[in-house]
């Protein structure tokens, strides 16, 4: 059974070093799906160091899943090309907002949980889940997988975590 979590947002701020799909360029665009949610970022043309700066919205619900995203160059007159894909664990963002919630008020800027490239994300290198102006947010960079080259930013944020419900 699902339990409703809270609400994440996240913003897909830029891409890096992103390969090349058409002549010298590419037309990369962004999908992010968690569960049966989805969502697709716009078209930035002919940039391979793409900043998007778009935020999306999607419901955490347990079990935590994954979110995953692919980037894709756009063509117009075939199928998009595949520019790699991704993933990273929402679990441990989870976590570290119950922890929050359970120790209470903290400091605006206290890191939470550090989490490290591992076989269940795409990090690119260590990420630190921060508590920031009342929400939990992590910063990543995620790199992109069976592709040359690539790297997305995120930014990670839980939001209208539930109350949390008193010892028994």
């Amino acid at each position: 059974m699902e339990e409703e979590l809270g609400q994440i947002k996240v913003t897909v701020i830029r891409g890096n070093r992103l390969v090349i799909r058409d002549f010298k360029t590419s037309d990369p665009y962004v999908i992010l799906k968690l569960g049966n949610q989805t969502a697709k970022t716009k078209v930035i043309n002919s940039c391979l160091n793409p900043t998007w700066n778009q935020e999306f919205s999607f419901s955490l619900s347990e079990p935590v899943g994954v979110l995953k995203l692919e980037v894709f160059d756009k063509d117009r007159f075939k199928a998009d090309d595949k520019m790699g894909h991704a993933h990273i664990n929402l679990q441990p963002l989870a976590a570290a907002a119950r922890l929050r919630q359970i120790l209470g008020d903290a400091t605006n800027g206290t890191t939470l949980r550090k989490v490290i490239p591992e076989s269940d994300n795409c990090l690119a290198a260590d990420s630190s889940i921060n508590w920031e102006n009342g929400e939990v947010v992590q910063n990543v960079w995620l790199r992109l997988c069976d592709v040359e080259s690539g790297e997305i930013e995120l930014k990670i944020k839980l939001i209208k975590l539930p109350p949390v419900s008193p010892p028994k």
